[in-house]
């Protein structure tokens, strides 16, 4: 059965491609970005598969943004997949790059976007029969995880974990599904050329993942493998 997917982030690396897989699978995507003019890739997804790919404009920073588009849908959001995602300077605590502009940026983007996003679409996903909520998160926001650096990345994919938690107390009564995943260490422009995976590859990964999301998995961090990870 086809389902719809609201899909963050959706004009590069992960994104894109998690917005190709949902399409080649027959369900129809609303693709967030902030510059489609600019997104080629995704207006080619679109001219593709046609009505079935939306493209629509909106910073996950700009609450009034998301609710815009929220508001013009007028069936079901089946999963919504907050991906959107930024990087904090990577080095140790005399990186220059943590400024105050860098540190809030990056905790906007990776904390509070997820939450806009799942504020803003909770109608249309509450008119779903199976809705669920995906954020992307990462490993190095596990308090597991024994790296030093990228402070506030770590950090802000910490608070997105908890962030997930939040929500999934909050929404287990009324059915909805959350979970945090892992998408592996991908050849992004984030994750470098030397990573292990393709975006294809995690995109794929993560699609199946979402797609076996239920109540029975909420409140869980998953890898894009499908093993349970630490907070």
């Amino acid at each position: 059965m086809a389902d719809t997917y609201l899909i963050t982030g959706a004009n590069r690396g992960i994104g894109l491609e998690m917005t190709r897989n949902a399409l080649a699978k027959g369900h129809r995507v609303i693709a967030v970005c902030r510059n489609p003019s600019a997104a080629t890739d995704l207006a080619a997804l679109q001219a593709a598969h046609g009505a079935s790919c939306h493209i629509a404009q909106a910073d996950v920073c700009d609450a009034a943004a998301l609710d815009a588009i929220a508001n013009a849908v007028d069936g079901a959001i089946d999963v919504v997949v907050c991906n959107a995602g930024a990087m904090s300077a990577r080095g140790g605590v005399a990186d220059t790059g943590n400024t105050a502009e860098a540190i809030g940026s990056v905790l906007m983007t990776n904390m509070v976007g997820p939450f806009f996003t799942a504020r803003a679409f909770f109608t249309p996903l509450s008119r779903s029969s199976q809705p669920r909520i995906a954020i992307i998160s990462s490993y190095m926001g596990s308090q597991q995880h024994t790296g030093s650096g990228a402070y506030f990345y770590r950090a802000s994919k910490a608070g997105a974990n908890n962030l997930m938690v939040t929500l999934t107390n909050e929404l287990r009564d009324q059915g909805i599904a959350v979970a945090a995943y892992h998408p592996g260490w991908v050849q992004t422009d984030m994750g470098g050329a030397s990573a292990d995976l393709t975006p294809q590859e995690s995109a794929t990964a993560l699609l199946a993942r979402f797609e076996a999301l239920d109540m029975a998995h909420t409140g869980c961090f998953i890898n894009y493998d499908g093993t349970p990870l630490p907070l």
